[in-house]
């Protein structure tokens, strides 16, 4: 049991609950305390013990000077290491700041100074980016190594310790204090199309309120995806980029068994699947085509595999190859501003008895907003438009748990929040069951002639095509009406030289004529790629690809 500084009470007062994350930890831990946390084929140890080294954790920041409200910065794969942080930093009352390392230099070391972060915890494959920017931080006092082998590096950083043998030397026990539940627990930054990093920060209270919420949608309804507490976790999206989507909180106050794969890699993240018997991941859509598309993943049993799909829209295409592999997928939608999650693609019982490519229509949609989440879409003018599958408008949103504003940015924050909604910046509809699709970002949304033309939804047609591996769509300019679409297509290898740019043109013609795409979207360029650029957390980077070919 994590146990607390007791303030003293008068006779008959009572206790003032606050929700805060120790109750997560304290739940896993007496509900599965021999449950098994691993780390790859490196790590394996119990709840128990998890429960220890929290506590040792937060010992060994203390003995460093961190007190409540300081800001501790760590920079390292998906580790037990980083579910330690995600606990015990917030706990002493300090604000874990999670790195998002695929970040230029200049980005970080904006965002570190910006967040004002006191210690970092780095793995050894990073200590070369720190040391590059080490001279521009300002606020840092201290270093400390995470390693896999525990051996110090050569280095120009002055590392208090390494990780292992500082938790070594703390004690066991720690006395954690008890806090209000709005204090500020994490932040992490997120990168627009233009100007510098925006700062998203998340309280206790929003924290838990987001993982009971997410622990009743994913585990309490009857739906494709159901999460029990025998099921096996093991992240795919990094947990630098929000929180890893927040499900390491549900995960532990479930206590289900974790597993944690540090750098991805094909062959190591299908080895911890299989052995580990994986039951329950979230990715997003790069991340599973890679697996999918991997030689050895139709060499496996991935069966009773259940995957999350987020950051961007799952194309049929991909998700049915998946299924094919017996993956059962799904969508979800969130942002970093939301901490993330806003709605799944939980069927309602009437479509449980529906053929298997009806129900696949509604899994690959953003989803049916989970419980407190209220979702609506709006027209330029802030009115709102109709729940008719058809109208389309700027997603705006209301939950408990999304960022109040961008930290030290009140600029921006007028911008995020209008009349009391959030606005995302999605083009989306709302059908009349309530299920939200998004047809673009705002920026991405092509205007030719007059017309509002969907990349996503001409992508989501691409994806369906025989031997299209990957595609992506953009406006490009054009004199006459403005823009133009423009649809870029990475080929499956076996296809290379055989597709050629006029068969999927006529495809999408067929898709015109059927009235699933209008004429206007039908692109007459069309252009096949060895690869197409990726942003940090491995969306595609449509910036990229229009600063090269509009």
């Amino acid at each position: 049991m994590i146990s607390y500084e007791e303030p003293s009470y008068q006779p008959g007062e009572p206790y003032n609950f606050q929700l805060t994350l120790g109750h997560l930890l304290n739940a896993g831990v007496r509900f599965a305390a021999n449950k098994e946390i691993v780390y790859r084929d490196l790590v394996r140890y119990s709840y128990t013990t998890l429960e220890e080294r929290v506590n040792r954790l937060a010992g060994a920041l203390t003995a460093l000077g961190i007190k409540k409200g300081d800001t501790v910065a760590v920079v390292d794969f998906d580790s037990h290491r980083y579910l330690e942080c995600f606990f015990a930093i917030p706990m002493i009352g300090a604000v874990i700041h999670t790195i998002n390392f695929r970040l230029s230099s200049d980005q970080l070391i904006y965002t570190m100074n910006h967040a004002g972060d006191s210690v970092v915890l780095v793995n050894s494959e990073f200590v070369p980016i720190i040391e590059g920017i080490a001279s521009k931080l300002e606020t840092v006092k201290h270093y400390v190594l995470m390693t896999d082998t525990g051996e110090m590096p050569e280095s120009s950083l002055h590392f208090a310790g390494e990780y292992e043998a500082l938790l070594s030397k703390a004690p066991a026990t720690f006395k954690f204090p008890v806090l209000d539940e709005n204090t500020e627990a994490t932040t992490f930054y997120t990168t627009g199309t233009t100007g510098l990093p925006k700062g998203v920060h998340f309280t206790h209270r929003q924290l838990m309120l987001h993982t009971l919420v997410q622990c009743a949608t994913m585990g309490a309804i009857t739906s494709p995806g159901r999460v029990h507490s025998d099921d096996v976790y093991m992240p795919i999206t990094p947990m630098f980029h929000v929180h890893a989507w927040g499900v390491p909180f549900t995960a532990t106050m479930l206590g289900l068994k974790q597993v944690y794969p540090g750098k991805y890699e094909p062959a190591m993240l299908l080895n911890l699947i299989v052995k580990e018997r994986v039951t329950v991941s979230h990715c997003v859509p790069t991340i599973i085509h890679m697996l999918v598309n991997s030689p050895i993943a139709g060499a496996v049993d991935l069966s009773y595999w259940k995957v999350v799909i987020g950051g961007s829209a799952l194309p049929k295409g991909l998700a049915m190859a998946a299924r094919k592999l017996g993956i059962e997928i799904y969508a979800g939608y969130g942002m970093s501003e939301t901490c993330p999650l806003i709605s799944i693609g939980n069927l309602k019982e009437p479509m449980l008895t529906w053929p298997e490519e009806q129900k696949i229509d509604v899994a690959i949609k953003a989803g049916f907003p989970v419980a407190f989440a209220e979702a609506k879409v709006v027209d330029p003018a802030g009115n709102d438009l109709p729940l008719d599958g058809v109208s389309q408008g700027e997603l705006v949103l209301r939950a408990p748990w999304l960022t109040r504003d961008y930290f030290r940015d009140p600029e921006r924050s007028k911008e995020l929040w209008i009349n009391g909604w959030m606005h995302t910046g999605d083009v989306a509809y709302i059908d009349s069951e309530g299920y939200i699709n998004i047809t673009d970002r705002i920026k991405d949304v092509i205007k030719s002639g007059g017309e509002w033309v969907s990349s996503l939804e001409m992508e989501d047609m691409l994806s369906q095509f025989d031997g299209v591996s990957e595609s992506a769509v953009i406006g490009v300019p054009d004199v006459k009406w403005g823009e133009r679409p423009a649809a870029f297509i990475v080929l499956k290898p076996e296809y290379v030289g055989k597709v050629t740019a006029e068969a999927i043109r006529q495809y999408l013609l067929k898709q015109s004529e059927a009235g699933r795409l209008s004429k206007w979207a039908v692109p007459e360029r069309i252009e096949f790629l060895e690869s197409l650029p990726k942003t940090s957390v491995g969306k595609i980077a449509k910036r990229e690809l229009r600063a090269q070919f509009a």
